[in-house]
């Protein structure tokens, strides 16, 4: 929902395929996220998440840019760069630029549907009822050529992720010969989609320890989150009520913190893929904290992706909330295959610098669209 860029890379037998996603958040198999800051272990100003001021002595001590360029941030322009990472397998993007407009307003920019229904890669976007209901859910469905190969798919081998019970249930449940088999898979779905979300809104991660059995490799998305948001060093210890709620939900809900659910198809690499996210939005409680903080949990993904969470800071320019200016901070990382030996070095640079370029366009766009707006 929040407007990123992201670089997918893969390799299908000879054919080396990038993917620049605008603007999308999610991950890539094998552990691909959309992180806070440094989770390649940088120190981090206690501070950052807080005042411009952090801001800056974070800029300059640790991304070590010159005085010029914080300067030129603070003029307006759009400043990206990779991180050093712990791995060749690991990618990570930081971005930041200062918009003169309200955080207010680059929190409804966000959310707002109709204009991302808009956006080139997105198919469909909808958001969820508070509880969901099942007409929410009109329009979530796969296509055919996915409706197809679930007739065929068994744990380790389909080519839309999904438990290898609920393999076995659908492939049990359909006429795969009726001439509406798409409709009666996609109406499935939906159901399936709602039991799960309402008994999340209950359970919150526990319910997941059924795992993606789509691929050889299993994988657990509870464990699989818990470790990526366990990596986030700075999150845990400058925001702990909001990284506590994140990994405890529906308990651990801090007073100044809301959350809400959204759907979406989207275009991505060779086939669409469905999304099930959570939001959550904090809101600062003092002008010594950052204006808003928001964090997108991607709960489910029927392709390329196992677990997602992308973190965006508002921060004041001033200090003063009543003033026009903030800096718009987001950083992304991923960590997957293919990058390693001679040919992954040349995907890595590919895909780097797909992902800086693509980020320092993404900002400049927000800066433009808010700042018109006034």
């Amino acid at each position: 929902m929040g407007a990123s860029c992201f670089v997918r890379v893969r390799q299908k037998e000879s054919q080396t395929f990038v993917a620049v996603m605008h603007p999308i958040h999610m991950l890539k198999r094998t552990v691909q996220v959309i992180l806070l800051i440094l989770l390649c272990g940088a120190a981090v100003s206690p501070g950052f998440s807080q005042s411009s001021q952090d801001l800056q002595n974070f800029l300059s001590q640790t991304i070590k840019l010159s005085q010029d360029q914080i300067a030129s941030i603070r003029n307006g322009q759009p400043y990206a760069t990779n991180l050093q990472s712990r791995t060749p397998a690991e990618i990570f993007v930081f971005g930041v630029i200062y918009i003169n407009a309200y955080p207010e307003d680059y929190v409804k920019y966000a959310g707002d549907f109709n204009r991302l229904r808009n956006v080139p890669g997105y198919l469909a976007i909808k958001p969820l009822s508070n509880p969901p209901e099942l007409s929410d859910l009109q329009g979530f469905g796969l296509g055919s050529d996915d409706v197809q190969s679930l007739q065929k798919c068994q744990p380790g081998n389909c080519t839309v992720q999904l438990p290898g019970s609920t393999m076995t249930a659908l492939r049990q449940s359909i006429d795969w010969s009726a001439p509406d088999v798409v409709g009666q898979v996609n109406q499935y779905l939906q159901k399936y989609a709602l039991e799960r979300l309402q008994l999340y809104l209950k359970q919150g991660d526990q319910i997941f320890d059924a795992v993606y059995n789509d691929k050889k490799q299993q994988v657990n998305v509870a464990d699989q989150f818990h470790y990526i948001l366990g990596n986030a060093k700075a999150l845990p210890e400058y925001l702990p009520d909001f990284y506590s709620y994140i990994l405890n939900f529906p308990n651990s809900k801090p007073a100044n913190a809301e959350s809400s659910l959204y759907w979406d198809s989207v275009k991505f690499g060779l086939k669409p893929t469905l999304r099930i996210v959570q939001v959550f939005t904090m809101t600062g409680k003092s002008p010594q904290e950052a204006a808003y903080v928001i964090a997108e949990k991607q709960l489910y993904s029927s392709h390329y992706f196992e677990t997602a969470l992308d973190l965006t800071f508002c921060i004041s320019g001033s200090g003063d909330p009543k003033q026009k200016g903030f800096y718009l901070v987001k950083a992304m990382g991923s960590e997957q295959a293919g990058l390693t030996g001679f040919q992954g070095s040349i995907i890595r640079r590919v895909a780097v610098g797909h992902s800086v370029t693509d980020l320092q366009k993404s900002l400049a766009v927000f800066k433009s669209d808010l700042e018109e707006q006034h």
